[in-house]
């Protein structure tokens, strides 16, 4: 018989106290590993559609999170459905016989087809479905509040400084009430009026079936990964999405009158790791399941006192290299890895190999002679980008971001809108254009000598 310490409660049977310290062990390791949401929020917590990350941001915007402004925003089942549906549509309606109709206390979209002729469509409650709108206006009707993303900002005012390409009133998410809680976008959100306007100039047209769609100014691009979001993920193809949720290809330029061919068998269905790119932010889309098996932060945390606790040294200077915390992600360190972003070679910051005739940025490697940039590491602190939970053994180039390995791969091959007409991979930690052969490298370290 095993001679285990036992522990007798009132009416429990006896237990081992060693089977009683496993449990533990195994209950706070799997805590680790589960999403915060499911660390605080009991089972009567309220039904999490998903979440929308904007990408260039490290776990939030530069100066801190603030009300409908954040760089992550969580879609929750609503207490009442706020869905809305298509009913009755109104053909050849004067404009202002059109003004009446969308003055009504219903939602409605608006299309003009020229100065003497709108078609109006109303919408009517729909109690199966919960609305959630994104946009760039500050306005009511806006749940998730998105300004143009700066590569590589440190402030907010950096953002605001450049014309916004995003539309006030951008798209809209509909999602499901009812398992399996499926969520489909819509381009252009309705306003403080409940309305949504085409104008004379923008691009729609009647479908076979006889009713309206049209497409907004710059357009909602969405591209769904190939094998999910995982570490055999594969870039799918980018889509621009109608007002009303049709796919089509990608126009010649972003705000081309002629619209692209419909694409028959493809939805407006967002899945996980499906890209949202508003002309100016892109945002990335992860559903509930998606996130219970993302690494928390806890355990990136635990990742980093992993790294620091194997003492990594400066090849140069002897002196062991450090991590800083996460809540000090944008502050260079004394204790800072750098690394030459030619060989991965990771030291601490010093100045051999910085001669004058070179420009500031490219710097020799004591260990290997290669010439090319030299910059801090940062780890990349927003657990909803990566992949899988592997160590963080590589960094994006140039901007340093350290992540595991299937992370960096799997950006690195992802082409994301820049601009009205080109793409172009990114970090999704500060939206950075990558670099270098692969966009990534892989980091080498020197331990200690003792």
């Amino acid at each position: 018989m095993n001679n285990f310490p036992l522990i007798k409660g009132n009416n429990e049977k006896s237990v081992p106290q060693l089977l009683i310290r496993d449990l533990k062990f195994e209950k706070s390791l799997a805590k680790l590993m589960f999403s915060p949401d499911q660390e605080n929020h009991p089972s009567k917590a309220p039904v999490k559609y998903g979440e929308l990350i904007v990408l260039g941001y490290n776990g939030s915007l530069p100066n801190g999170d603030r009300g409908r402004r954040k760089s992550r925003f969580a879609l929750f089942k609503r207490p009442k459905a706020n869905g809305v549906k298509p009913s009755t549509v109104h053909i050849a309606c004067t404009p202002q016989a059109a003004k009446a109709i969308s003055n009504k206390d219903q939602h409605s979209i608006s299309y003009t087809l020229s100065r003497a002729q709108t078609v109006v469509v109303e919408y009517t409650h729909d109690s199966n479905t919960d609305m959630f709108q994104i946009g760039r206006s500050t306005e009511s009707p806006i749940d998730f509040v998105v300004t143009d993303t700066v590569p590589g900002s440190q402030s907010n005012s950096d953002t605001q400084s450049v014309q916004s390409t995003i539309s006030r009133f951008a798209c809209r998410i509909i999602c499901e009430r009812n398992p399996p809680f499926t969520a489909r976008i819509y381009a252009a959100g309705f306003d403080s009026s409940k309305n949504i306007f085409l104008g004379e100039k923008a691009a729609k047209w009647k479908t076979s079936d006889g009713q309206m769609d049209g497409l907004t100014t710059n357009g909602v691009l969405v591209m769904h990964p190939r094998n999910g979001f995982t570490e055999d993920s594969k870039p799918g193809v980018w889509r621009e999405i109608s007002v009303c949720g049709n796919v089509f290809s990608l126009r010649e330029t972003r705000s081309a009158q002629q619209r692209g061919k419909m694409v028959e068998n493809e939805t407006n269905q967002l899945q996980d790791g499906s890209l949202i790119d508003l002309c100016g932010a892109t945002l990335l889309w992860r559903t509930a399941e998606g996130l219970a098996r993302t690494p928390t932060l806890k355990h990136l945390e635990a990742l980093r006192q992993e790294i620091n606790a194997a003492r990594p040294q400066c090849p140069v200077g002897f002196n062991t290299l450090a991590f800083p915390s996460m809540k000090r992600k944008d502050v260079v360190d004394e204790k800072q890895p750098w690394v030459y972003l030619n060989c991965g070679h990771v030291h601490g910051y010093h100045n051999w190999g910085n001669k004058e005739e070179r420009d500031g940025k490219d710097r020799e490697c004591p260990m290997c002679r290669s010439v090319g940039p030299y910059v801090p590491l940062w780890l990349g602190c927003e657990a909803g980008f990566y992949v899988d939970a592997g160590p963080p053994t590589h960094a994006f180039s140039p901007c340093g971001h350290v992540c595991s390995e299937k992370t960096t791969a799997y950006w690195s091959q992802i082409p994301l809108p820049h601009g009205t007409h080109t793409f172009h991979a990114a970090c999704p930690f500060c939206a950075h254009q990558l670099a270098g052969e692969q966009g990534y490298i892989r980091l080498i370290f020197q331990g200690p000598l003792d």
